[in-house]
């Protein structure tokens, strides 16, 4: 009962504060076709469709449908909520199974036709032709529903509200691209999908090290305020390549290369002729709906309340920071702050399972984030509580056992003088994500009682665990906990298990422990920076959207692929050698069939004939994508590129002087941000966009 009335005075409460959220995002619900984001009235059934599927159906359910016609519906199935994958899967084949056959035999034209047969002929109108009707059979799709995924969504958006809003501002984006992450995430700053993209922003490992941290120690990808900066950055890139925001949005999935490919292939910007009508091995149904169902997003998010009713959108996250003065192992830095590991690991989520394991330290000036409540802590106050011992030359922390004093305790008596000066000056002043005071707002994992309910745990031996409303039952704990943004040990809390693993007043169950800790280092990724994560295991920690898995994302324009008559555009950072060593023959016959002189090279842009005898065409376009893939690798591991600037050419302005100018930017970024300029033909006044380049620690020394 006193649930109940916490929840109706939490509407009271916060039901103005969601219309106050919204207002920065607020547009028309049909948008005028002149805007940033347009809604191209020929697209309306599909955002109908992920409409219907972000709010109408829940992980439960699901549509059987035409995946060119979104309109067309067959069935809605529904699961049991304990149902294995497989036995899902067994329901989808037999309903697939029998509307293929029901079309067959309607297009067919033989016997009268069934009442369920005038149904299924009544979805395609006057498209349901026999020959329509019988290519439709290899076109049926299942999708599974979100409404309860996108409801959490739309509750964890509030926490990060006004840094993206102040993101998107700073980039000068729509900010109506805060729809994002529901398509994404549904804004679960713990999501993972099955190919390796993770956080808030599905961030793929290649493209976010371009502009975050992405190490050993360190994954930025999962700390929503950083993955924010480097989306609102990607955002900004892809719109500057490509020219409109329909195709800067289905780049987001299908990367910059893909999307202008497509421009190029159909000779249009135009998001309806190319979502209809581009054809490409890699422009599947994902990449075809990103952009509609975005728009979906969009329209639930300016009208919750149409949805799902009242939503009470968790507070606004406020925290402190210090700066760490040197490797520090975490128990050590546990104990100088006072702060409750569960609470500073749900603070500072980059963190990799490694430094919470002890066996790699918190990096060298990282930021750490405090709870906002409390004193104001100094790097020089914090070196003091640590201690000369604490304090290490390397990421390296010191073994656990040792009894005697470190070898490294004299370096880090230095490491303390070193820092102290400087260290008076930096300040853990309280950052907020709102107007809100820090002392009256919660860190971002609070919990919302409204929207939490009872469901069996079942591999706790049948304990009940309170977990947000909507939940499939069944889930391990740790995916639980990721579904919906909290710490495994913040949802034990939440249900009365203590530390040991066990309910109030039952036995120590052990192995809920041993395998809430395998699949928490799991899903963070190992020390290597791979991502561990099963299809399965991947399907119950991020949402699995649909238009978002098996995302492409490269920020890379660069067109690696092999025209059919044979040539190629050469890229930057590739020489004949390379061409030769992929295609497995001499240079020398590669400058007989050009006709160019030895010790001439070749031009970046310029198109080049290859000799394919030896290595097809596919095979040699995959080498060359993984030559560029670890050039890209190697240099962002130790840069990151921090913002762009303008640049106007001047008079004696070339490729050698650009190169001196911007002494750590190579050749290649300078290109990927400017791909249509002609860099051996450089004129006075070309404009070329530069990205600031800011050098980052690699996490390894």
């Amino acid at each position: 009962m006193n649930s109940t009335r916490e929840a109706g005075a939490s509407r009271g409460r916060w039901g103005w504060l969601w219309a106050v959220l919204l207002l920065p995002f607020a547009v028309a619900r049909v948008p005028a076709a002149d805007q940033a984001l347009p809604y191209p009235p020929q697209l309306q059934r599909d955002v109908d469709f992920w409409v219907r599927v972000y709010s109408q159906i829940d992980t439960n359910s699901g549509y059987l449908h035409d995946q060119y016609d979104l309109s067309v519906i067959y069935d809605t199935l529904h699961f049991a909520p304990d149902s294995s994958p497989r036995a899902r899967q067994r329901i989808v084949n037999q309903a697939r199974d029998h509307y293929a056959a029901e079309l067959r035999r309607i297009a067919s034209g033989k016997g009268p036709l069934s009442p369920e047969d005038e149904r299924i002929k009544a979805l395609w109108g006057a498209e349901g032709t026999p020959e329509r009707l019988r290519e439709a059979t290899d076109d049926i799709r299942f999708q599974l529903g979100q409404a309860n995924r996108f409801k959490a969504g739309l509750i964890r958006s509030g926490a990060w509200h006004s840094a993206i809003a102040s993101a998107l501002r700073e980039e000068g984006l729509p900010p109506e691209l805060a729809a994002l992450p529901l398509v994404e995430s549904s804004y679960n700053p713990r999501a993972y999908s099955k190919v390796g993209a993770a956080g808030l922003w599905q961030f793929m490992p290649s493209t976010g090290r371009r502009f975050m941290r992405i190490d050993r120690a360190v994954d930025d990808r999962m700390d929503p305020f950083a993955a924010t900066e480097a989306a609102a950055q990607l955002l900004a890139y892809n719109h500057r390549i490509l020219g409109t925001w329909p195709l800067a949005l289905t780049a987001y999935n299908h990367g910059v290369a893909g999307m202008r490919r497509a421009v190029e292939t159909l000779g249009t910007t135009n998001i309806v002729t190319i979502v209809r009508n581009y054809q490409s091995r890699t422009f599947g149904f994902a990449s075809r709906n990103f952009y509609v169902s975005f728009l979906a997003a969009l329209r639930i998010l300016n009208d919750p309340q149409r949805y799902f009713g009242d939503i009470v959108p968790l507070r606004e996250a406020h925290f402190r920071e210090v700066r760490v003065p040197a490797y520090v192992a975490i128990r050590p830095l546990e104990r100088a702050l006072a702060v409750d590991p569960e609470t500073l690991r749900d603070l500072n989520p980059a963190l990799r399972p490694a430094v919470w394991r002890g066996r790699l330290s918190v990096p060298r000036g990282y930021e750490l984030r405090l709870p906002a409540e409390g004193p104001t802590l100094t790097t020089a106050m914090l070196v003091r509580r640590l201690g000369s011992q604490a304090l290490l030359a390397s990421t390296a922390a010191p073994p656990r056992r040792a009894r005697r004093e470190s070898p490294l305790a004299a370096t880090g008596a230095r490491l303390v003088a070193a820092v102290m000066k400087p260290a008076h000056a930096t300040t853990a002043a309280p950052l907020a994500a709102s107007a809100h005071p820090a002392s009256t707002a919660p860190a971002v994992a609070a919990a919302v009682p409204a929207f939490y309910s009872r469901v069996t745990f079942a591999a706790s031996s049948g304990a009940s665990l309170a977990i947000p409303a909507g939940n499939p039952e069944g889930d391990a704990l740790p995916e639980a906990a990721a579904k919906f943004g909290v710490g495994s040990r913040r949802l034990l809390d939440f249900n009365g298990i203590n530390g040991a693993g066990s309910a109030a007043g039952s036995a120590p169950d052990s192995a809920l422990m041993s395998s809430q800790a395998s699949a928490d280092e799991s899903a963070a990724g190992d020390d290597e920076g791979e991502q561990p994560v099963s299809a399965a295991q991947a399907d119950a920690l991020g949402p699995s959207l649909g238009p978002a898995d098996g995302s492409n994302q490269s920020a890379d324009p660069t067109d690696y692929s092999v025209a059919p008559n044979g040539t190629i555009e050469v890229a930057a950072a590739e020489t004949l050698g390379h061409y030769a060593d992929w295609l497995g023959v001499r240079a020398s016959d590669l400058r007989r069939i050009n006709h160019m002189r030895f010790g001439r090279p070749v031009i970046v842009g310029h198109r080049i004939r290859l000799d394919f005898r030896r290595v097809p065409p596919g095979e040699f376009e995959a080498r060359r994508r993984n030559y560029h893939q670890a050039l890209e690798a190697s240099y962002f591991a130790a840069h990151r590129i921090a913002g762009t600037e303008q640049y106007v050419a001047q008079r004696g302005d070339s490729l050698w002087t650009l190169t001196q100018r911007f002494s750590q930017l190579p050749l290649w970024l300078l290109r990927e941000y400017n791909p249509d300029t002609d860099f051996a033909d450089l004129r006075p006044g070309t404009q070329l966009v530069v990205p600031r380049i800011e050098d980052v620690s690699a996490g390894g020394d």
